[in-house]
C-alpha cells in the first residue's frame, strides 16, 4: 500500500508487553494480521489458527507464530489464538488504543473521502482539522469537520496536539506543505501527492501513489494478455506484483507481509 521511511527490516521497536525488540518487518505485518483477525471476528469466529491467519495474510504459519510471539501471545495448540485477545494486543501494540488526531491538508475529493473514511468507529484515528489554500472553502464543512485556512496550520496543530499530517494536495505544492507540517510540529506524514518529499530524519514519512501502482499493473497486464508470452517472474510461481516493482506503489502492505 505504501512505501515508507523508515521501514522494512531497518528499525527495531520494543513490545509494550514483553519488552523484546520487534523487527520493522514484523511491525509492518501487524496491520495485515489485525485486518484479518477483525474480518474473522466479524464472521463470528472466536478463535483463529496460525494456519488460517497465515492464509489470510499471505505468509507462512511459522512466520505468524514468530511475529505474534513478540506480543507475548503464543496461542493454544489445537485451538489457536483467542480472537478478542489477539485484537486487543495488536491494537495496543500499534497504538490504536488511543485516538490519534490528524490534520488533512487539501480539502478536495481525496481529502473529503479520507475524512469520511476516518470517521468510522474504531480506526484509532480522527480528523481534528482540515486546511486548504482556497479561501472559498474556508468555513465550510466536510462532515463535521470545518475547513480552515492553511495559515491556521500551526495553531491547529498546537491546539489539537496533532502529530499526523495527511497531504492530499497537488504535487506542485506538496513539498511546501510538508515543510509547513514539520515546522508546525507534526512528526508523521502520510503523503498522497505523487512526488518525492524531503523531510528531516526524525519525521516518519509514508507515501501512497496510486498512479505508480496502476503503471506497474499495466506493465504486467501487457505481458499476460491472452496469446502473449509473459516473462517469468524472478521467483517461479510468485506474484510479479510482490517483487521489487511493488515497492513503487500501493502493494507494500502485501510485499512487507511476505518478507522474512
Amino acid at each position: 500500500m505504501t512505501e515508507d521511511r523508515p521501514g522494512g527490516h531497518g528499525p527495531e521497536f520494543h513490545s509494550a508487553r514483553t519488552g523484546d525488540a520487534i523487527p520493522g518487518a514484523t511491525v509492518a505485518r501487524l496491520p495485515v494480521y489485525l485486518r484479518a483477525v477483525v474480518a474473522e471476528r466479524d464472521a463470528g469466529a472466536s478463535t483463529i489458527s496460525s494456519d488460517r491467519l497465515a492464509e489470510l495474510a499471505g505468509v507462512n504459519a511459522a512466520k505468524v507464530r514468530k511475529d505474534l510471539s513478540f506480543l507475548g501471545s503464543y496461542g493454544i495448540r489445537g485451538v489457536g489464538y483467542d480472537v478478542t485477545r489477539l485484537m486487543m494486543e495488536m491494537s495496543r501494540q500499534l497504538g490504536l488504543s488511543q485516538d490519534w488526531p490528524c490534520v488533512i491538508v487539501g480539502a478536495g475529493n481525496l481529502g473529503a473521502a479520507l475524512v469520511n473514511y476516518l470517521a468510522g468507529a474504531g480506526r484509532g484515528f480522527s480528523v481534528a482539522a482540515i486546511v486548504d489554500a482556497d479561501a472559498d472553502k474556508w468555513g465550510t464543512h466536510i462532515g463535521a469537520v470545518a475547513v480552515h485556512s492553511d495559515d491556521d496550520l500551526p495553531r491547529l496543530v498546537a491546539e489539537g496536539a496533532i502529530v499526523i499530517g495527511i497531504i492530499t494536495t497537488p504535487p506542485t505544492v506538496a513539498q511546501d506543505v510538508a515543510d509547513q507540517l514539520v515546522a508546525a510540529g507534526v512528526s508523521s506524514i502520510l503523503n498522497f501527492a505523487p512526488v518525492v518529499l524531503s523531510v528531516p530524519d526524525w519525521v516518519l514519512l509514508r507515501n501512497v501513489d496510486l498512479a505508480l501502482e496502476l503503471q506497474v499493473l499495466s506493465f504486467y497486464q501487457g505481458r499476460t494478455r491472452p496469446g502473449s508470452s509473459p516473462e517469468a517472474p524472478p521467483d517461479a510461481g510468485s506474484n510479479p506484483l510482490d517483487g521489487p516493482a511493488a515497492s513503487l506503489g500501493v502493494s507494500a502492505d502485501t510485499r512487507l507481509a511476505r518478507e522474512a
